[in-house]
């Protein structure tokens, strides 16, 4: 699918001065959340778009004309770079740009950042198992990706896993890995529960694993590995009774900042998993006689302040509710003694977070509830402050990424079930981080 000059247009739609080039065609969204399915990365050289089919291209971070289009082998739901060697042998001089899939295969594909051609594959279904259904969810799927170093140092790292169920009987398999830069497996870490994101700390020293679904002998929401080796450094959990521990994780120097899917908190640890402070989020809250309650899916800790994002409303008797949880679809501010610092509405879904120069980018995607156009945006944050800004779309923000004051956002189409009609399209936006 490569893509002309001629597919590049000014930004005369509703995010104002971001230029867009459309994607091609995907199925519609609905009310409910669909499965992660693009991905999007910027670097001073290039804007990388993800495609649901596998269709990876990287675009002139200045012209947004197409440098290089490839095909992942598996839907691209991930990407990272990884700095280039200097020369020594099995080590590229250019930078590498690593894709993480969902699919048959959970390929982890390195291509040359200059000429997209493939450096090497690595799949993790040899890790977790075939799938037992060709179904998404049961697919293997490469959640999380981080890299670190340069030349022969340099490391990627990946949280993979794949789910089945037989009747009553769930399991997960997952592993975590350390790949080098030539392709080569330096060690893994394997359970039998769900992993849901990776931080590493800025030392490069330590990888802190967030497990979301324990169902088996793995009963540890957080597990922190010698990043170097693999081996388990130490590990915590919120001790709640359900299979639910942990949404994600993020580093601030020796403390580590957990949001809790088990019981709805936040989290800020010490060396070890010592506790410093715990604040309530989407905790269990009666209204209109109902309890309701929402899951922290997301944080982001550093230089002392800690932000967490709440998703949707759940009842605790049914899925299904006319009431809102009051910290639904919002994020929220911490100092480094665990007081509020500032908090404001994200109003829709939010798949992931970037964060560049001390500002949050979230893409927002549809409120399954409120079904409301106007949650349909990207979000920014000053990480201090909480001012910020956005920039709206007819369809869902469902990937975004943040480098030097540039983000880029995939927009895709969404179709409300009580509607009947199409909103947006699927298109890359790329646009500045301004303030309204």
């Amino acid at each position: 699918m490569a893509r002309s000059e001629s597919d590049t247009e000014a930004g005369t739609d509703r995010v104002g001065e971001f230029r867009r080039i459309p994607l091609g065609d995907v199925e519609t969204a609905r009310s409910r959340h669909m499965w992660t399915r693009s991905a999007v990365h910027v670097t001073d050289e290039v804007v990388l778009a993800g495609e649901w089919d596998g269709t990876v291209t990287a675009f002139d971070a200045g012209s947004l004309e197409t440098r290089w289009t490839t095909v992942h082998p598996d839907h691209a739901v991930g990407i990272a770079t990884l700095a280039g060697g200097d020369g020594t042998e099995n080590v590229s001089d250019a930078d590498t740009v690593v894709v993480a899939g969902r699919g048959d295969t959970g390929a982890i594909v390195a291509y040359d950042a200059e000429t997209g051609s493939q450096q090497w594959r690595y799949d993790t279904v040899d890790d977790v198992g075939d799938p037992i259904m060709n179904t998404v969810f049961y697919l293997p799927y490469v959640v999380a990706i981080e890299t670190a170093g340069t030349g022969e140092d340099a490391r990627f790292y990946a949280a993979t896993r794949r789910y089945e169920r037989d009747g009553d009987d769930r399991r997960w398999y997952s592993t975590v890995l350390a790949i080098g830069v030539d392709g080569t497996v330096r060690w893994r870490y394997e359970t039998d529960a769900s992993p849901i994101a990776i931080d590493l700390d800025d030392a490069g020293e330590q990888l802190a694993v967030g497990y979301n679904r324990c169902l088996g002998d793995h009963d540890h929401g957080l597990v922190v590995l010698d990043a170097a080796t693999g081996d388990p450094e130490w590990s915590w959990d919120p001790g709640t009774p359900c299979d639910r521990r942990v949404g994600d994780v993020s580093f601030d120097g020796d403390r580590i900042a957990v949001a809790s899917h088990g019981d709805k908190r936040g989290y800020l640890l010490g060396p070890g998993g010592a506790e410093q402070w715990r604040v309530d989020l989407g905790v269990e809250t009666d209204v209109d006689g109902e309890t309701l309650y929402a899951y922290p899916n997301h944080v982001f800790a550093n230089d002392g302040r800690v932000a967490f994002v709440t998703g949707n409303t759940y009842a605790e008797e049914s899925r299904e509710t006319e009431n809102r949880h009051p910290n639904e679809h919002r994020i929220a501010a911490f100092d480094v003694e665990g007081d509020p610092a500032w908090d404001d509405a994200v109003r829709g879904f939010v798949h992931g977070l970037d964060v560049g120069d001390g500002t949050i980018v979230a893409p927002c995607a549809q409120n399954f509830r409120v079904r409301d156009p106007e949650t349909h945006a990207v979000r920014w944050f000053d990480l201090e402050t909480g001012t910020g800004g956005d920039g709206r779309f007819d369809g869902i923000a469902t990937a975004a990424a943040v480098h030097d004051g540039t983000v880029a956002v995939i927009e895709e189409p969404v179709g409300y079930h009580d509607e009947g009609e199409t909103r947006g399209e699927y298109v890359l936006h790329v646009g500045p981080i301004e303030s309204n």
